[in-house]
């Protein structure tokens, strides 16, 4: 039943939770040991003044039954401020009520509300499942672009030391 779907903000009370859905979408890729995150690294980044993300939480009948976490972004090309959703989590007892379709919606509209005119995300390669959704609701893939990225010590070597 979809009258009982609630989206909400998430507060820094529901860290735990917003981890265990994390470490439960790494498991669910087969990424276990790529997921290093902990509760205070969500709890840190994620609220206050300075949150470097933010939460939007689903429940059902009063349950947690995903989220979605996103972020600002910005397009030089486009001239316009962006959402980028870095990950959607539906647990499997809620999946086929469109509760990621729904999380995305209202991520759209927050991020609308505060100018954004787009949405992005990335998708892993072998989460067919996954590109097939966002297919359907319509974002697409972007075949103009890659993601590249650098991390751990290689990041830090090249950032080296001196002046930010």
């Amino acid at each position: 039943m979809q009258d009982d779907i609630r989206i909400r903000p998430a507060a820094k009370d529901d860290a735990a939770a917003i981890h265990a859905a994390l470490k439960a979408l790494a498991a669910g890729m087969g990424a276990e040991g790529k997921f290093v995150s902990t509760v205070d690294d969500v709890r840190r980044h994620g609220f206050g003044a300075a949150a470097a993300f933010e939460v939007l939480i689903a429940e059902a009948g009063g349950a947690f039954a995903g989220l979605c976490l996103a972020f600002p972004s910005f397009s030089t090309w486009m001239g316009a401020p962006g959402i980028y959703v870095q990950d959607l989590f539906v647990a499997d007892a809620f999946r086929g009520r469109r509760i990621g379709e729904r999380l995305l919606q209202a991520a759209s509209r927050r991020g609308r509300a505060r100018g954004a005119r787009y949405l992005r995300l990335s998708v892993d390669v072998e989460n067919v499942r996954a590109q097939a959704f966002y297919e359907r609701l319509g974002i697409r893939h972007s075949r103009d672009e890659q993601i590249h990225m650098i991390k751990g010590a290689a990041f830090d070597a090249f950032a080296g030391e001196g002046e930010p």
